[in-house]
């Protein structure tokens, strides 16, 4: 008898950006950060297993959607390699440390995102706590 779970999804796979959307848009904490803002965040991610990977956060009337892919016209790109965006999903560092030692490249309208850094503070924060492999 087989007695394996569902299986868990692995760093930057489509599954793991379907688990977190769920996960984004059922958590009160980032809920409540993201209530009356719109911003957009392309992340790109340089060294991946498979390649590079994009994928986006776009935020707008009081949910999130993320994903795989690009999206045209963000507020924010950011730009890591992939072993800064593996520590930042796991919770190893801080964005704002990574940001201040150059391991992730901000470029866009930096107003914005310092007023908005609770967003991503936040969206680290659910992603960190997924159930997914590296």
């Amino acid at each position: 008898m087989d007695t394996k779970g569902p299986s868990v999804p692995t760093f930057l796979s489509e599954d793991h950006f379907i688990l977190a959307h769920e996960g984004l848009n059922s958590d009160p904490g980032f809920l409540s950060v993201i209530s009356n803002v719109e911003l957009s965040v392309q992340f790109d991610v340089s060294g991946a297993n498979g390649g590079d990977v994009s994928y986006y956060l776009k935020v707008a009337d009081g949910s999130a959607e993320t994903q795989l892919g690009s999206l045209d016209g963000v507020d924010v790109t950011v730009s890591s390699d992939y072993e800064t965006s593996q520590a930042i999903s796991k919770g190893e560092l801080n964005v704002q440390m990574a940001f201040m030692t150059g391991k992730i490249k901000v470029g866009g309208n930096m107003a914005k995102i310092m007023m908005h850094q609770g967003v991503l503070n936040e969206y680290a924060r659910v992603l960190s706590g997924l159930d997914i492999e590296y």
